[in-house]
């Protein structure tokens, strides 16, 4: 799907907080076409990397769709650097990776699924029983609810913020290594 990244800081200030000091005086359309220009300069053509943006701005695209734009603390770096690979078009997870779209089969050693703070996980993830098809969320409530089957992980589904996103992948973290120290 597409996504806005901007990047972390603005003219030596948070972007949250130029936006917001920005919003005060100028109008939406306006703050994002500056988001827009400041983003393309600091971090170049996205698209390029994989990463296509919305056809409309950042906070506009926020207010319709609910999704926030993305802050950039360096995973552009390691994407252009290709330690970090962007893919799209998935069909289906395997045990092992995925098949995609164009019939292509990758296995990987971790899979990450951006999908924003609506889940709609149950219309994409199928065969697993983690995730109730009521609101998208882990049917076991917090601080349950972060690991699946099969090695199918949870991470910020807590409706606790990051504080509660960060107990999640604090365990995510603490089992994968277990499993690979076991795998040894």
């Amino acid at each position: 799907d597409s996504v806005h990244v901007l990047p972390q800081q603005m003219l030596g200030t948070s972007t949250f907080g130029l936006l917001t000091v920005l919003l005060k005086w100028f109008p939406v359309k306006l703050v994002d076409r500056f988001l827009l220009v400041m983003s393309r300069l600091m971090l170049g053509d996205t698209a390029q990397l994989g990463l296509t943006r919305p056809s409309i701005g950042p906070l506009e695209y926020k207010a319709i769709s609910g999704k926030t734009p993305v802050l950039d603390i360096g995973t552009l770096a390691k994407i252009k650097a290709g330690v970090i690979k962007v893919y799209s078009g998935i069909r289906r997870l395997t045990h092992q990776g995925a098949e995609f779209l164009d019939g292509r089969k990758e296995n990987f050693d971790a899979i990450i699924l951006a999908t924003g703070y609506k889940s709609n996980v149950p219309s994409w993830l199928k065969d697993t029983n983690m995730f109730s098809e009521k609101d998208g969320y882990p049917k076991k409530a917090f601080p349950e609810g972060w690991k699946g089957e099969n090695g199918l992980y949870a991470v910020g589904f807590t409706k606790r913020g990051l504080p509660g996103a960060s107990v999640h992948a604090i365990r995510v973290a603490e089992d994968i290594e277990l499993e690979w120290k076991t795998e040894v």
